[in-house]
C-alpha cells in the first residue's frame, strides 16, 4: 500500500468532522416561511467526462504483478467504452446522491525483469451512494459507500531462465463494497460562480484495504437550468483478496481532469 500518499487525506477529513462538531455557526430558528423553503428539494443530473491517468499494479493468481502507468492518450487510445453520471437531490439541510462510472479498456504492459511483454484489460464499474448533512452554509459531512466490480485479465510473456519467453494468461472478476466517510465544501445553491471540494476515505479492510478520493471543481451557472464545471479527481483503490490461483490484487490510482455538465431542476 502506498501509505505515504494517504496521510494528509485522513487528517483533512478528521479535521473537517471536528470542525463540524465544534462549529459555532449555529443557525437561527426558522419561521414557517423559511421552514417551507428549507424543505424544498432541488435535483441535479450531471453527465461528466474524466480524462484519466492510471498508475499502480494488478496481480492475478500466481502470475507476477503487472505494472500500470498510462496517461490520458494511452487510455483513450485503448478505451472501448466509458460512461459517467452523477445524480443528486438536496435541500437546505440534506443531500443524497449517486455516482456511476463504467470503463472498458486494455493496454500493453511495461516490460521488466520477469515480464517481457503482454497486455492487460479491465472492465471497471463503480456505483457510489452518499448522504450528507449541511453543518454550516459551506460545510457538509456524511457517509457513503462504493460498490466496485472489476474484471481484470492479463496476457503475459514471461522471461524464461536460459532465454526465451513463456506465455501465461489469467482473468478474474471481483466485486466488493467500500464504506466511505465524506466531507464536502461548496458554495450555496443558486450562485453564479460554483466551487466544490470533496474528500473521502474508506475501505478500512471491509472492502479495500484502503480507499480514498479527492474531487475539486469550479465553474459557472449560465441559467437556473444549466451549469458547467471543470476540475480534477483522484480515485485510489488498494484491494487484495484470495491466494494462489484465486489471488486478486488491484492497487491503482486513477486521476485526471474532469468536465461536468449540470442540469438543475
Amino acid at each position: 500500500m502506498r501509505t505515504n500518499q494517504c496521510y494528509l487525506l485522513p487528517i483533512f477529513l478528521f479535521a473537517g468532522i471536528l470542525l463540524s462538531l465544534f462549529s459555532t455557526d449555529l443557525r437561527a430558528q426558522k419561521d414557517e416561511t423559511s421552514a417551507a423553503g428549507k424543505d424544498q428539494w432541488s435535483f441535479l443530473i450531471e453527465p461528466y467526462m474524466l480524462f484519466p491517468n492510471m498508475k499502480g499494479s494488478v496481480g492475478l493468481g500466481v502470475l507476477p504483478d503487472a505494472p500500470i502507468d498510462a496517461n490520458t492518450n494511452d487510455i483513450f487510445g485503448n478505451l472501448k467504452m466509458g460512461f459517467m453520471l452523477n445524480l443528486e437531490a438536496s435541500n437546505d439541510t440534506w443531500a443524497v446522491g449517486s455516482d456511476f462510472i463504467y470503463m472498458n479498456l486494455s493496454r500493453g504492459v511495461e516490460s521488466g525483469i520477469l515480464i517481457d511483454s503482454g497486455d492487460i484489460s479491465a472492465k471497471q464499474f463503480a456505483w457510489e451512494i452518499m448522504g450528507l448533512r449541511r453543518i454550516t452554509p459551506w460545510l457538509e459531512v456524511g457517509l457513503g459507500g462504493i460498490l466496485n466490480s472489476i474484471n481484470a485479465g492479463v496476457d503475459l510473456n514471461l522471461n524464461a531462465i536460459g532465454g526465451g519467453t513463456t506465455p501465461q494468461s489469467r482473468s478474474l472478476t471481483k466485486t466488493w463494497f467500500d464504506p466511505m466517510i465524506i466531507t464536502r465544501i461548496r458554495n450555496g445553491a443558486g450562485e453564479k460562480f460554483i466551487y466544490q471540494f470533496r474528500g473521502e476515505i474508506g475501505g478500512f479492510g471491509i472492502g479495500s484495504d484502503f480507499a480514498w478520493q479527492i474531487q475539486a471543481y469550479a465553474g459557472y451557472r449560465f441559467s437556473k437550468l444549466f451549469h458547467v464545471t471543470g476540475g480534477y479527481r483522484i480515485i485510489s483503490l488498494d484491494y487484495t483478496s484470495g491466494s494462489g490461483q484465486d489471488r486478486f490484487m488491484y492497487d491503482v490510482d486513477t486521476s485526471g481532469p474532469v468536465i461536468r455538465l449540470g442540469f438543475n431542476f
